[in-house]
């Protein structure tokens, strides 16, 4: 019996005689299958695959048969702007079968939201912040609400899955569904991944239900693909415009001072263009997405605010200044497009540099042979952990640490952390901090407060966390929030976004302001301050911070192949081949050469790995603890400096640290770990212990295994090249 029979007859008919449908997708009826049959599923289709429906048709039969005492469905979206686009869209697939949807988030009315809470809707539609007011807030009686939750949907949940903002998300889940009566049900939508096993893993929780991933096979379809090179900003926002025009196109940036430059340069050439970023205002972004949507010669200019599956109506193109870091972003952006019949998803690359071309071309070649990158594994996830300690703190008021860690410990992304670990934490938490002239003689308080073994939320964390009603504890991620810049004799010179303070390192950062250089002395989070003076002469200014953005290792490697091969892809201009093969010709024989491509230069060596980011950085501080030497590392090389560096020392130290016994060495990870640069890469590391919150900052820069399988597999070949 196909799923489509299995709904009840009233679903069935408004199915048919309100939206005109004949029959089920295949990933609709494979869906609809597992979820009637009680199964968490995580179910895979690309952008506009119909995904939706395969996840709501059969949670609306299941509320048709059996009503809820409550809300019984609650369908979460990453971002806001994902559910106020999927509203309509749910709000008439519950109407049409008699049922209500309800829209929870922070711009929905108290009024509303107080009508909701005294008669809920059956399906809830809200964000991982929403949940967590809701949970916290004494006026919302969460356990009348959610007592016979039945099915939760994610979408995207391949974008949170491995992050903080998963972590978060399923932290909240498990504590909601904690109040049910029932196993609740968990369904992700996805685009493809390199495994949906392991997100299928992560999403079950403490569910007990069986899990399958729904992945029809997928029809090949034929791609428009072209990449060019092009001499500045003013000449790709030209070409891109003349390609735009009577189109409607979106024309992704990597970064806001991109997006802005190449949106300034395509005005006033007889199109319509508009900006969409994150730092641009709600209302501006609602309004271009509106007026985008029912234009025919338009295009948004955007970062990865477009990426996700917002509907902006019919898309003919889609262009990329540069490359984007990921396969799946790649996917997901092109995905955008070939929606109608006989149109096919594109991509045009318009890049400013040779480099971009050689990632574009990787990008492309990795998708064509169907790989993805894999959603990181994690287990460690310290600034979840103490965010969700304070928000169980507001939650019951007080908790005891065996409690929290009852709940805390069922988590997948603390899974690693040890209950000694936890104590640890709670007693840093706790720790006394600076008297309070406003308290003589009286503890001032952590970020947590101990009554009878029972904690309650620190006067430190209320300072830090507790303005507006506690709005910076909600979200695990920085609000827009302003930090004014001050000189060291208090002259205020203009403030500056949390994001981009996140990313400075005090005593290492400059940065423009005003048009001159300042250098960073202190931050002060608490204040909102930063403190700084007047950059040395040479000091090259960073608009942009220090912390650094990685590519992947298979991205790295697969560019370093295409340097290496000697073939050409039909899909880039001319100026772009011509300058590939001009890097092929500089590059490709030390590349083809055996052994480590080890090139020397008097007192130092530069080694191109190709290896990553995060491989070069864990190489860096190895070099720097072993041998003393000075190392600058980026994707795909490392600069090497010392007066011993040499092909012999160079050659030795490889070897070291091909053993995974070296990395082990209590005292080596130590050394290595006090090297670490002062990244604020969460709002909550503040809270953790000094090894802990290094062990973040670990987290993100370094990759001890991959570091070691890699020279592992590069030992295969002996003898060391050197140019």
């Amino acid at each position: 019996m196909t799923a489509f029979a299995r709904f009840p007859a009233r679903l069935q008919e408004a199915i048919v005689s309100r939206l005109g449908w004949t029959s089920l997708r295949p990933v609709q009826e494979l869906a609809g299958e597992a979820i009637l049959d009680g199964k968490n599923a995580v179910v895979l289709a690309p952008t506009a695959g119909g995904k939706t429906e395969a996840s709501i048709f059969p949670a609306l039969a299941q509320l048709i048969e059996r009503e809820p005492e409550g809300v019984g469905v609650i369908y979460v979206a990453p971002i806001k702007a994902l559910l106020n686009n999927q509203e309509e869209r749910l709000g008439t697939y519950a109407e049409m079968v008699g049922l209500r949807r309800f829209v929870w988030h922070g711009d929905v009315t108290a009024l509303a939201k107080k009508k909701f809470v005294r008669e809920p809707a059956e399906i809830l539609m809200t964000t991982p912040e929403s949940m967590e007011v809701m949970l916290i807030s004494s006026r919302s009686p969460v356990q009348r609400l959610f007592t016979d939750l039945r099915l939760v949907i994610i979408d995207e949940v391949h974008a949170v899955a491995g992050t903080d903002r998963g972590a978060h998300l399923l932290s909240v889940i498990e504590r909601i569904a904690s109040i049910s009566k029932n196993d609740v049900q968990r369904v992700g939508l996805s685009a493809t991944v390199g495994n949906p096993e392991y997100i299928l893993e992560w999403l079950r929780g403490t569910s007990k239900r069986e899990g399958i991933i729904v992945d029809p096979p997928k029809i090949p379809s034929q791609r428009n693909l072209a990449i060019g090179l092009h001499e500045s900003i003013a000449d790709l926002a030209g070409e891109a415009a003349s390609r735009a025009g009577g189109k409607k196109s979106l024309f992704f940036c990597q970064s806001r001072s991109l997006t802005e430059a190449v949106a300034d340069r395509m005005r006033g050439r007889e199109i319509d263009v508009f900006v969409h970023h994150s730092s641009v205002s709600l209302e501006e972004r609602r309004a271009a997405e509106e007026r985008f949507a029912h234009g025919t010669n338009a295009c948004i200019v955007c970062t990865s605010t477009l990426e996700l599956g917002i509907d902006v109506g019919d898309l003919d193109l889609v262009f990329q200044a540069n490359a984007p870091s990921t396969v799946s972003s790649f996917m997901q952006r092109m995905g955008r497009t070939g929606r109608r019949s006989g149109t096919k998803p594109n991509t045009t690359f318009f890049c400013e540099d040779a480099e971009a071309v050689l990632q574009a071309i990787a990008l492309i070649e990795l998708a064509r042979e169907g790989w993805v990158e894999r959603v990181p594994r994690q287990e460690r996830c310290w600034p979840v952990l103490v965010h969700q300690l304070l928000a169980l703190t507001l939650q019951f008021g007080a908790i005891s640490a065996d409690a929290a860690w009852e709940t805390l410990s069922r988590i997948p992304d603390f899974r690693s952390i040890t209950r000694a670990e936890f104590d640890t934490t709670i007693a840093h938490m706790k720790k006394e901090d600076v008297a309070d002239p406003a308290y003589p003689g009286r503890d001032n308080g952590g970020y947590l407060f101990e009554v009878g073994g029972l904690y309650s939320m620190g006067r430190k964390a209320e300072r830090l966390y507790g303005k507006k009603n506690f709005l910076e504890l909600y979200a695990v991620f920085s609000s827009p929030v302003l930090y004014r810049v001050v000189t060291r004799a208090g002259r205020d010179l203009g403030s500056l976004e949390q994001d981009f303070v996140d990313r400075l390192v005090e005593q290492m950062s400059s940065f423009l302001l005003g048009g001159r250089a300042w250098a960073v002395e202190r931050v002060n989070h608490e204040e909102r301050l930063v403190h700084v003076r007047e950059a040395p002469g040479g000091v090259k200014p960073s608009w942009g911070g220090f912390v650094p953005q990685f590519l992947g290792f298979e991205l790295c490697q697969r560019m370093k192949k295409v340097l290496t091969d000697t073939g050409r892809y039909p899909y880039v201009d001319e100026p772009g081949s011509n300058h590939l093969e001009e890097k092929r010709a500089d590059l490709g024989p030390i590349l083809r050469s055996k052994g480590y491509a080890v090139q020397l230069d008097g007192g130092s060596a530069l080694w191109w790995t190709f290896a990553g980011g995060r491989i070069n950085h864990t190489l860096k501080y190895g070099f720097e603890v072993l041998e003393g030497w000075k190392v600058i590392a980026d994707n795909f090389q490392l600069r090497i400096e010392g007066p011993s560096v040499g092909h012999e020392s160079v050659r030795r130290a490889i070897g070291k640290m091909a053993s995974a016994a070296f990395w082990d060495a209590p005292d080596l990870r130590k050394a290595v770990l006090a090297k670490l640069p002062g990244y604020r890469l969460s709002k909550f590391q503040d809270c953790l212990p000094e090894l802990f919150a290094l062990e973040v900052i670990e987290n993100y820069l370094l990759d001890v295994a991959g570091t070691v399988r890699w020279l592992t597999d590069e030992a295969g070949t002996t003898s060391q090249s050197v140019g």
